[in-house]
């Protein structure tokens, strides 16, 4: 199966004469990078109408109103007024913006800056549209005058603070954006915010004509070369290029409604060089903190069945893997061995095609049949990665509302224990959470024969 590149820029300043000699062939570069949306955001009066003009004109083209901090001086009230009348004159409209601080080069006073930002968000939150934010040299500010004016939904673009700022303003309910300095040799700082930050945060822009990525630094930027941006970011994030543009495409859709990835439902999914097989949305656990309950997505992909598949239709999902597959997965929103029989029916048609095989499972299988299902499993999978959670059965239950009480806890350490009798290598993992003394998981599943994995709380696949 093969995924089609999908991106947005979320961020470009096209209306400028840098491009009246090449528009639409700078158009159709942006759509032979697969750059299948822009936005375009104004920085003052005449560039928002500019914005609104175009995307009117191209379906690809979606605007954002807005003054930049550096014309907050000419900011009067007819202006605002302004804005808003351009921010409901279409519904290519997405977003209030660019605004924000810009303390480096105070082309305005400080406390303008600071009044006009506020008018805006509050202009944005009346409006019920995402703000997309300039913060230059006005970290605090920014962040303070946010929690203040409750803004909940945003997008601070060509993000220039640091992790922690990243994990804050992302908890406000905020994105964060990367721009082409992502592609430049120093620029380390941000290199660690992308490494640190989950990847259902982050956007990618290109803010053009400024940032020119490498290779074409020092020439005008455009949007094909977001996909120099998304690129790096994907080596950062150890994830494939498709991956990077699937899940901002879906980020920026969420924020900016610009619907662009494929919202149906995925049996067969790839992350990295993996392929997921998602064939049921049972399962025998309802985790505390597992994202289904509030978003049946992960790393892009929507798994929310409507049905579940049979055989014929998994393997239709299937269809013929690209070579460079590792291997497959059973790991969907929810528990694959409920479904025992497909699972042993799939495994040993994909055995056959010289595939290795992985079940994620909660361990629970043995319960849910009232057998040891291991044996049947012997000689089609070749790891087994089993959730442990917890080292005792109070926090067990606690954290998975386990239907099997107090002795879902054991069944799961007798299913690791058995495990290895008959899957070649087995993992056992515990998800980063308060409460949780992840030592003392890594200890027991030692104990029981198991390696040993750690996994991030909100980062799946």
């Amino acid at each position: 199966m093969n995924e089609k590149q999908s991106l947005i820029d979320t961020h470009a300043h096209i209306y400028y004469k840098d491009y009246e000699g090449d528009f639409e062939a700078m158009l159709e570069r942006a759509r032979e990078a697969g750059v299948e949306a822009i936005l375009v955001v104004g920085t003052d009066l005449d560039s928002s109408r500019a914005s609104v003009a175009l995307a009117e004109k191209y379906a690809q083209l979606y605007a954002a109103v807005g003054v930049h901090p550096h014309d907050a001086a000419e900011v009067t009230e007819d202006v605002v007024k302004a804005i808003r009348e351009l921010a409901l004159s279409s519904e290519k409209v997405v977003a209030i913006g660019e605004i924000g601080l810009d303390f480096y080069r105070d082309r305005s006073p400080r406390d303008v800056q600071e009044q006009v930002f506020r008018r805006f968000l509050q202009l944005a939150d009346e409006l019920g549209k995402p703000v997309i934010i300039h913060d230059r040299d006005a970290h605090g500010r920014i962040l303070s005058i946010l929690r203040e004016e409750k803004v909940r939904q945003g997008v601070l673009h060509c993000f220039s603070g640091d992790a922690a700022m990243a994990a804050e303003v992302i908890a406000m309910g905020f994105h964060i954006s990367i721009p082409g300095t992502v592609t430049y040799p120093g620029s380390q700082a941000l290199h660690d915010v992308v490494r640190a930050t989950g990847i259902e945060h982050l956007l990618v822009e290109t803010d053009c004509p400024y940032l020119t990525p490498v290779p074409f630094r020092g020439k005008r930027n455009e949007p094909a070369h977001v996909a120099l941006a998304a690129g790096r970011v994907a080596e950062l994030k150890g994830l494939t290029m498709e991956d990077v543009a699937r899940i901002t495409t879906k980020n920026a859709g969420d924020l900016f409604g610009i619907r662009l990835w494929d919202q149906s439902a995925k049996i067969a999914y790839r992350i990295r060089n993996s392929l997921y097989l998602n064939i049921t949305n049972r399962c025998s656990n309802r985790c505390t903190f597992c994202a289904k309950f509030d978003d049946f997505t992960v790393k892009g992909h929507n798994l929310l069945l409507q049905r579940e598949p049979d055989f014929d239709e998994v393997m239709a999902a299937i269809g013929q893997p690209a070579a460079e597959i590792a291997e497959v997965v059973f790991c969907g929103y929810g528990e694959s061995l409920i479904r025992l029989d497909l699972v042993k029916q799939v495994a040993a048609a994909l055995k056959q095609r010289g595939y290795s095989i992985r079940i994620n499972t909660d361990g629970q299988a043995n319960l849910v049949h009232g057998r040891n299902i291991l044996p049947e499993l012997s000689g089609l999978v070749d790891c087994v990665s089993v959730s442990l959670n917890a080292p005792d059965a109070e926090t067990y239950l606690r954290i998975c509302k386990t239907p099997f009480g107090v002795a879902g806890f054991q069944g799961v350490c007798d299913f690791i224990c058995q495990a290895g009798q008959y899957i070649p290598q087995v993992v056992a993992s515990a998800v980063t959470l308060p409460g949780v003394d992840v030592a003392a998981c890594r200890r027991l599943a030692e104990e029981l024969g198991a390696v040993f994995r750690q996994r991030e709380y909100e980062e799946l696949g």
